[in-house]
């Protein structure tokens, strides 16, 4: 979906603290600290990082798909055809934003 990356770095980029970066691979991730939330291959693909358990639940509500490289890690990835896809690689990233942000409290608190 044509404009589809420019429009979620536009919105994760703006949340305080993400870092949007080039990816190793082709495209941009996004990363808070040392910590990679996602990243994005243009316009066609995203691709992030969960704990194995919570892909497992991302699977089978079906918001993502296993990764299309390491399918048996936590990594899972999400097809961008349309606003809605658009929509849920927001709300999936946002779940890492707010993954990583407990726990720099967590580590702050120690």
């Amino acid at each position: 979906m044509e404009g589809a990356q420019a429009r979620i770095v536009e919105e994760v980029g703006s949340w305080p603290g993400v870092d949007v970066r080039p990816h190793r691979f082709g495209g941009v991730e996004f990363v808070i600290g040392r910590r990679e939330l996602g990243h994005l291959h243009g316009d066609t693909l995203a691709d992030m990082p969960f704990t194995r358990a919570q892909r497992d639940e991302l699977l089978a509500a079906r918001m993502a798909t296993r990764h299309h490289v390491l399918p048996d890690s936590g990594w899972v990835s999400r097809r961008i055809r349309g606003e809605d896809d658009v929509a849920a690689v927001i709300g999936l990233l946002r779940r890492q934003y707010e993954r990583a942000l407990a726990k720099r409290r967590a580590l702050s608190e120690l």
